[in-house]
């Protein structure tokens, strides 16, 4: 009975993102979100981004495809719900020299005009929020006709799809809410984007590089805010055993041979192009 009631939960999504936001400023996420620069622009290059197309992306962080989309001189557009976030964007963008237009939004509510850009895009940060089908209305709704939107993002089976269930047995996630991973599976995006898109998608790795799974996850630990605050909501039992979990599982994605830690983490690139 209890499960079927959690079921039936209606998400307080204002409530659920204004505890997401706290999450996300807390900690340093730049500090790994650097890391994945990569993606960005592997995201750019198929979503074919051009000179003087207008980009947004979507949930930016700290500005792994906006930077990307920058470098191939589009108009880009980076946003953010948490400001702290587009700060490291808007640091990392200056250091460049890259004309960029920063500005704080939410994903479920997009400030834009219908239509507005050419490409809409967005690394490891659409999935996380809390309702998936609005997320996908609001970025379809400000791609133009004919435009794309180019989306990255965690596999539930992946190291970090596992990392968050890992998690998620120690600070359960809202009830009633869609957990981020489901958006790195195509069934899931044909759902919440609709029928009659063109929606092709690539199965990629990245690889996560630390000195040791000690040292990443001290890294996450210390920097990387949903990790941060389950470690601060448990007492020193418990984290002591999400720590060896967490290490436990890095150490099973390890393919360095011992000598360092390197783990490939398996996410889907997905570009839609909307008709």
């Amino acid at each position: 009975m209890t499960e079927m009631a959690e079921m039936n939960q209606v998400p307080d999504f204002t409530a659920i993102k204004a505890r997401q936001q706290a999450t996300w400023a807390s900690g340093d996420f730049a500090i790994v979100g650097t890391t994945l620069q990569i993606v960005g622009e592997l995201l750019a290059e198929a979503a074919d981004v051009r000179a003087d197309d207008r980009v947004l992306d979507v949930a930016a962080g700290n500005g792994n495809a906006t930077l990307a989309a920058a470098r191939r001189f589009a108009r880009v557009t980076s946003t953010d719900y948490v400001p702290a976030l587009l700060d490291k964007g808007r640091a990392r963008a200056a250091a460049e020299g890259l004309d960029v237009a920063f500005q704080e939004a939410d994903a479920e509510a997009l400030p834009f005009a219908d239509g507005a850009f050419d490409c809409v895009l967005s690394t490891f940060g659409s999935m996380f929020a809390p309702d998936h089908r609005r997320t996908a209305a609001e970025m379809l709704r400000v791609t133009r006709p004919g435009g794309r939107i180019g989306v990255a993002s965690w596999t539930p089976d992946g190291f970090i799809g596992r990392m968050f269930k890992v998690v998620g047995g120690y600070v359960p996630p809202p009830a009633g809410v869609a957990g981020p991973p489901l958006w790195g599976t195509e069934a899931h995006l044909r759902e919440i984007f609709g029928a009659g898109l063109e929606i092709r998608c690539t199965r990629r790795e990245f690889n996560f590089r630390y000195r040791s799974p000690a040292h990443m996850v001290q890294v996450f630990r210390d920097y990387y805010g949903p990790v941060l605050k389950a470690f601060a909501a448990l007492d020193m039992d418990r984290q002591d055993a999400l720590r060896r979990d967490l290490e436990a599982l890095a150490a099973e994605f390890d393919i360095s041979g011992g000598a360092s830690l390197v783990a490939p983490a398996a996410y889907l690139e997905a570009v839609i192009h909307k008709r």
